[in-house]
């Protein structure tokens, strides 16, 4: 299960978040019933479990599973590649 998904588990106390075969990786959280303060929270999560920061603009262009997880795949790379 993906880093998203199982915070997504974790946040809403409910296992539809770890089948992609019931909440798919392009569907938009929101349509999913993840309200904003639940994507809030999923921000906050990400931050302190991943280690990587999201800022408001950020925010705005995640809208699925897929968006946040090429999103922190994108960063943690980015992060890894050279800070010294």
């Amino acid at each position: 299960m993906s880093t998203i998904r199982e915070l997504l588990v974790e946040l809403t106390g409910t296992e539809e978040y770890a089948d992609a075969g019931r909440v798919g990786d392009d569907v938009d959280l929101a349509a999913s019933g993840i309200d904003s303060g639940d994507l809030v929270r999923l921000v906050l999560l990400v931050e302190q479990r991943v280690g990587v920061e999201i800022t408001a603009d950020d925010m705005e262009k995640l809208h699925t599973i897929a968006d946040y997880e090429r999103f922190v795949a994108d960063r943690s790379a980015a992060g890894a590649g050279g800070v010294a």
